[in-house]
């Protein structure tokens, strides 16, 4: 299969004043990529506003489609969202395929998507960004005219396309909040056996997918490549005190991601709406670190979890100078600098989380009997989910002091008054 061949488009305006425009266009160009598209050509145009009809303006439009041709290209990407009539028009003009940002980042996620969770999740946001869409042709779907003899069978065809697609979306929304449902429950059993979640978010390729390796001794795949990971993983992970976590690894988020996608994806996102512990993960080494930042924060504002207590991890730092390095740690006092490539640091975050996890804690004493199957189960819930300061056994008599975790220590009382 031959590779498509791909320009990229994008539009500075006075609203978009202050973005890098070189930056967002080489992203454009990494997510091409990822779709299996070679770029051949870039372009950018500069105007006070938008056009409604084409974007860049008729004339620009046009010398960009003349470009376009003797570049020979396949498929026209703009680094924008286009209106209906926007991509109907500028087809029109470049008489080639025409698809915007949030279209190509769709198509990345059918591209990725492996489980039947991801895939109903993709297809919906894939319809729902279709539904307002849906036009034909004359030729294609006898689309009532404005003339005499125009009038067909073309807009039944038009409206039943809709209604199906309509019927799908909620078939979709129906199977998709199942499947959150069945997620609910495996939560609900984690937090009755108290163990604490920690999700790792961040841009996508910053890295998470290693770090997750690195901290569970796990083998997910790996790949320099945007959106790799689609469904969340979930391991479990024993700290140096011996007491447990779950680790999750979500979805990479991006700029100006899709509102369809975060809609779909939210019984996957959930994983990070209802964690103990966010591990923000940034690619440290990144020329616009700071506008990823922003834009994982508003994803996570957007979707509710916008107060999750969070934990810096600035990954890739065998990639900073020693003053880069320096100047991190000073502007981020609270984070963590890891290579998640060489292990550089994952030991320290081990112990950031352990310090974070444990903060919401009080120091108790138990004085339990090993002959009393209750009391046994006390102590084995101690050791894997509390840290144990002493332990001093006389016969059958045990008496531990241990930091508990403050959710916990309601449970280990009603085991002690089953004994």
């Amino acid at each position: 299969m031959s590779t498509e061949r791909a320009a990229l488009l994008t539009l500075m305006t006075r609203a978009t004043r202050g973005v890098d425009h070189e930056t967002a266009i080489d992203e454009l160009g990494g997510l091409a990529s990822a779709a299996g598209a070679t770029v051949v050509l870039r372009a950018m145009q500069e105007r006070a506003s938008p056009d409604p009809a084409t974007l860049f303006g008729k004339g620009r439009a046009e010398e960009m489609a003349t470009a376009c041709e003797a570049a020979d290209v396949d498929v026209v990407i703009v680094d924008h969202v286009l209106s209906p009539a926007q991509a109907r028009n500028l087809e029109a003009v470049f008489h080639r395929r025409v698809i915007d940002r949030t279209e190509l980042i769709l198509d990345i996620f059918a591209r990725r998507a492996r489980t039947r969770e991801g895939k109903l999740q993709v297809e919906l946001a894939q319809l729902q960004y279709m539904l307002p869409r849906l036009v034909g042709s004359a030729e294609a779907l006898s689309r009532l005219g404005g003339g005499i003899g125009t009038r067909g069978p073309g807009e039944t065809k038009l409206e039943t396309d809709r209604r199906r697609i309509r019927q799908r979306v909620s078939a979709l929304k129906q199977e998709i909040s199942e499947v959150s449902e069945r997620r609910g429950y495996v939560r609900a059993r984690r937090k009755r056996g108290e163990v604490p979640t920690v999700a790792l978010v961040g841009y996508t390729n910053a890295g998470k997918t290693t770090l997750f390796n690195a901290l569970t001794g796990g083998d997910a795949v790996v790949s320099d490549a945007l959106f790799v990971t689609l469904d969340p993983l979930v391991r479990r992970v024993k700290l140096p005190d011996a007491r447990q976590i779950m680790v999750s690894d979500t979805v990479g988020f991006i700029d100006r991601l899709p509102h369809q996608l975060v809609a779909a994806f939210r019984a996957t996102l959930e994983e990070v709406i209802h964690a103990d512990l966010l591990l923000h993960v940034i690619d440290a080494a990144a020329l616009d670190r700071e506008r990823r930042e922003r834009a994982v924060r508003d994803v996570l504002t957007e979707i509710g979890a916008g107060l999750v207590p969070m934990l810096d991890v600035f990954n890739k730092c065998d990639q900073l100078s020693p003053m880069d390095r320096d100047r991190l740690v000073t502007t981020a006092p609270g984070a963590v600098c890891v290579s998640a490539l060489t292990g550089e640091g994952v030991r320290d975050l081990v112990d950031a989380v352990a310090s974070r996890v444990a903060m919401d804690t009080e120091r108790v004493t138990f004085h339990l009997d090993f002959t009393n199957d209750a009391d046994r189960q006390v102590l084995v819930e101690l050791h894997r989910h509390a840290r144990v300061t002493s332990q001093i056994t006389v016969g059958s008599q045990v008496t531990v002091e241990a930091d508990v975790p403050r959710r916990l220590h309601n449970r280990l009382l009603r085991l002690q008054e089953i004994a």
